[in-house]
């Protein structure tokens, strides 16, 4: 399963994003409403969002072109992964994709919620 988010522009280097997505703690000002848990960890978070189980995520790869975060779960495969493209010095476009591999149940359940989450990344992103 793959869900993209829409491309934004954010007013900072992708140097400057890199270095704070380097950051677990930083993550939880990304989170959308209805935050009800987070919790940073040394190489990655957890997360719960009402209505949602905990989600764990651990920092895979952060360079000046994308950061990837995993799941932490080995019951759950997939990856969130933030592309970056320096369009000037103050400058990048920054474009989330979602890669899961999920049964078709799993999929139905969670498309939705993962796209509004993906959205709401994207809003909290943009807002940078």
């Amino acid at each position: 399963m793959n869900l993209e988010g829409r491309k934004i522009i954010v007013n900072k280097s992708s140097s400057e994003l890199a270095g704070m997505l380097k950051n677990p703690q930083d993550y939880k000002d990304l989170m959308p409403e209805g935050l009800q848990s987070f919790e940073a960890r040394e190489d990655g978070f957890k997360f719960g969002l009402k209505g949602m189980p905990e989600i764990a995520l651990k920092i895979d790869n952060v360079s000046d072109k994308e950061v990837v975060l995993k799941s932490a779960s080995s019951s759950l495969d997939f990856a969130l992964t933030g592309s970056m493209n320096a369009l000037n010095e103050n400058q990048t476009e920054v474009q989330l994709l979602f890669e899961g591999k999920f049964n078709p149940f799993i999929k139905m359940m969670v498309e939705k919620p993962l796209q509004n989450f993906i959205n709401s990344l994207t809003d909290k992103i943009e807002q940078l």
